[in-house]
């Protein structure tokens, strides 16, 4: 059941602000678009699958999942959304949405409706191009991620998986941080990386026995994360906040 929550509930902008700093008033645009926040709870869907794209989603608490059913009925999960990720966009290039939205956690989510979205881009070009930015950095983690599943081992895909995390929740916080809790089952992650449950159990395993982290209960801590990333080979993608071109669209005060 939806729980509309108290228009309070603060919006979530660190992933709006990613490549460049956005004005109040810019900000303040976004949230008058925005409806009230709505609490769901695990298992919850947001969006199905085909269904037409009428809104997307800030999510401001909780983990979510993007997945697409396949054709022998087994599920295959495409993105773990966290706090701050804008869901539901891919929808917009397309008749009938190419994936299923669901609360892997209990979540808060802000909706936008469609046509609120795009009379957006047409107020402030600054948004619309930092969005285009937002829509070129998941196509690099898609690259990065296909990179991944192609030509690693389980162990390196779940160990980039882990980096992929610590570094998003870090941005959440809005600090560097090692440890984060990790509120997914094993078989959740085997449909994310492609491997059974039972391979991700014994992959988390080997990770501990070699001291490459360390495990409590749902707590994850990274004791070491240049030795983890030369396990991966993942590279460390540093975002291009305020290119030069960006600054040539003027912000909207």
């Amino acid at each position: 059941m939806l729980d509309p929550q108290s228009p309070s509930v603060p919006l979530p902008t660190h992933r709006l602000k990613e490549f460049a700093s956005l004005t109040t008033g810019e900000l303040a645009r976004i949230r008058e678009l925005t409806e009230a926040p709505v609490r769901l709870p695990r298992h919850a869907i947001i969006r199905r699958e085909g269904e037409p794209a009428q809104a997307v989603w800030l999510l401001s608490d909780g983990w979510a999942a993007s997945s697409m059913l396949l054709s022998d009925g087994e599920r295959q999960i495409l993105k773990l959304h966290l706090p701050g990720d804008m869901l539901g966009s891919t929808a917009l290039c397309v008749i009938g949405a190419p994936d299923t939205l669901a609360a892997l956690t209990p979540v808060t989510v802000h909706r936008i409706p469609t046509q609120a979205f795009g009379a957006l881009f047409m107020s402030n070009p600054r948004f619309a191009a930092c969005m285009f930015l937002s829509a070129q950095r998941e196509r690099v983690a898609l690259m990065d991620r296909l990179a991944t599943v192609g030509r690693m081992s389980a162990l390196q895909r779940l160990g980039a998986l882990l980096l992929d995390l610590s570094d998003r929740l870090a941005a959440v916080a809005g600090a560097a941080s090692d440890s984060f809790d990790l509120p997914v089952t094993q078989e959740q992650i085997g449909d994310y990386l492609g491997l059974t449950g039972v391979h991700v159990n014994r992959m988390i395993r080997q990770l501990e026995v070699d001291g490459v982290i360390l495990r409590d209960r749902h707590r994850i801590t990274i004791p070491d994360r240049q030795r983890l990333r030369s396990l991966t080979g993942v590279q460390d993608r540093k975002l291009a906040h305020d290119p030069d071109w960006l600054k040539a669209v003027a912000p909207d005060v």
